[in-house]
């Protein structure tokens, strides 16, 4: 068993390493930090919480239904989340590891699981869920931001893929399960 735990360990720094490195070229590198130093805020509380509840107050039908799934997706979603870094309390890959390139911002709270990518995934799929005759419209875009918060968390040393993936399974589960309630649209 701990032969396969120091495999994951060591292929998960690898992905790390790789989703954490800087392009060679200076405008890719330039445009790349910051999209994704950019981006990375759409995970987070200010963006999901605001943006969830005035879509809520101020959409129409099914948006502001949308709204207010968001909304409550992101809030239940952080349960799970506050719990699982009280438990884990796993150091972020820039405090265990070196050559590791990190953003403006550091933070010192657990690294497990990767909150800005739960919110992020609360946020987004009860907007995909909304109007099922967008969505080919829709999920592409979708698709594009939920990839791109994630790497973001990677790509400023602040989680490991593991963190990112259990955040993206927290935040989906939360949203389909709050999207799927009835009494939603009474």
């Amino acid at each position: 068993m701990e032969k396969l735990r120091d495999w994951f360990q060591a292929g998960e720094h690898r992905m790390l390493l790789w989703a954490n490195r800087r392009p060679l070229n200076p405008r890719v590198s330039t445009w790349l930090g910051r999209w994704l130093g950019s981006i990375t805020h759409m995970g987070g509380a200010t963006f999901t919480l605001a943006t969830a509840l005035c879509l809520g107050l101020m959409g129409t039908y099914p948006w502001n239904i949308a709204g207010w799934q968001s909304l409550a997706a992101v809030a239940i979603s952080h349960i799970p989340v506050f719990i699982a870094k009280r438990k884990f309390k796993r150091l972020r890959p820039y405090q265990a590891l070196q050559n590791v390139n990190i953003g403006k911002r550091t933070l010192i709270d657990p690294s497990f699981p990767s909150g800005h990518t739960t919110a992020i995934f609360a946020w987004m799929l009860p907007l995909l869920y909304a109007e099922s005759t967008l969505l080919p419209l829709l999920l592409p875009v979708a698709i594009i931001l939920l990839i791109s918060v994630g790497w973001s968390r990677m790509y400023l040393g602040l989680h490991y893929p593991s963190d990112v993936a259990a955040g993206a399974v927290i935040g989906s589960l939360t949203a389909s399960l709050v999207s799927s309630l009835s009494w939603w649209s009474a």
